[in-house]
């Protein structure tokens, strides 16, 4: 297993792994990738097996503390010193899950997040997983005001 940070030369691979995991109105395309990858790629988890993408997380830094539906659209808005790790995308691709490597890549954002100084992590999610993400450390803050995909989300957030 490696885990390291994503370049530009990344993101056939990481295109791919998000259309397995995500249906098409919640996924990200290829070209909203390349703008965060751009901006970003620093931000970008990346692990692999057998020297294959299985799982990454990505997300961009900010001041401001709620995540909303304009930042998974906006690379641009991604500010270097913000307080806050926005947390987009948690992908592993269905063959490789209940190995642990989402939970691998999450307690290394969390561990660099802190390192970097950050205020913590914030994340929304389907309700079926809030357990999930509650046994790192996020809370729930309830009903997420985005409405990316369709869907409902909750609201995490993991302070420091």
């Amino acid at each position: 297993m490696e885990i390291r940070n994503a370049a530009l030369k990344d993101l056939p691979a990481i295109a791919a792994v998000e259309a397995e995991c995500f249906p098409a109105a919640e996924a990200a395309t290829a070209e909203e990738f390349a703008g965060r990858l751009e901006h970003y790629a620093n931000h970008f988890w990346l692990l692999f097996e057998d020297g294959q993408l299985a799982a990454f997380v990505d997300g961009f830094c900010t001041d401001t503390p709620d995540l909303t539906d304009e930042m998974y659209a906006d690379a641009a808005l991604h500010d270097e010193a913000g307080a806050w790790q926005m947390i987009f995308g948690v992908n592993t691709l269905p063959r490789c899950r209940r190995r642990g490597y989402a939970e691998t890549l999450l307690r290394r954002v969390i561990a660099d997040a802190r390192a970097q100084g950050r205020k913590g992590l914030v994340l929304t999610c389907k309700e079926k997983l809030v357990h999930y993400y509650a046994k790192l450390g996020f809370v729930n803050e309830g009903v997420s005001g985005s409405t990316h995909g369709g869907v409902v989300w909750h609201q995490m957030r993991l302070t420091f």
